[in-house]
């Protein structure tokens, strides 16, 4: 826990809003106090923002969603939500680490999730687990290559080096590593929170 009080302090002096809770639970509550009646919401590729079952929940309560891993979309489907997720009221996702200083690292493929977190959506809410937290920036970028790409290149079932072994700075087709963004402080325009949850949460 005093680990997570320090990257509060550091969140806030890069002028970051910041929610701390203890469990997933709280987490799912308060990402549903925050968001406005009739926001439409963007969800980035995130599966901590999943394993707190928030996208259901706004469903049912009658939000617009652009959810792009819903099933049965086709290219062009994907493609046209994920647009659309860089203009909702709210965008909700995660990043990949974030350093004890308080700098925030994501890495993204096409580039829909990076954007939205910097400017587009009135909102954002980023939802972050203690398990990404790390000491500097060479840690998180470590752990892009050593924890998330490849749990996520196996989540996809992709035939990429990471997947079956380790980061070789690949230079497949299929490469899911092609933009690395550092929110070193909250962008300017964007109404950003970090939910830091004292719980591992996603890759």
């Amino acid at each position: 826990m005093e680990k997570l009080e320090e990257v509060i302090k550091n969140l806030r002096g890069r002028f970051f809003g910041v929610e701390l809770v203890a469990t997933k639970e709280e987490a799912r509550e308060r990402v549903l106090e925050l968001i406005p009646p009739g926001s439409t919401v963007g969800v980035g590729g995130s599966v901590s923002v999943r394993e707190l079952g928030v996208v259901e929940e706004l469903k049912r309560r009658g939000h617009e969603v652009y959810d792009h891993w819903q099933k049965g979309l086709s290219a062009s489907e994907i493609a046209e939500i994920r647009r659309r997720e860089l203009l909702a009221d709210v965008f909700l996702s995660s990043v990949n680490a974030l350093t004890r200083q308080g700098e925030l690292l994501a890495v993204d493929g096409i580039g829909n999730r990076v954007g939205a977190m910097a400017f587009g959506p009135k909102k954002v809410i980023l939802v972050v687990g203690r398990n990404k937290v790390v000491e500097n920036l060479d840690e998180a970028f470590r752990r892009i290559k050593e924890v998330a790409a490849p749990r996520n290149a196996r989540r996809l079932n992709l035939d990429l080096p990471c997947a079956k072994g380790e980061c070789v700075d690949c230079r497949s087709p299929g490469r899911i590593c092609r933009i690395y963004t550092i929110l070193a402080f909250k962008p300017q325009l964007t109404d950003l929170t970090v939910m830091l949850v004292n719980e591992d949460l996603g890759y």
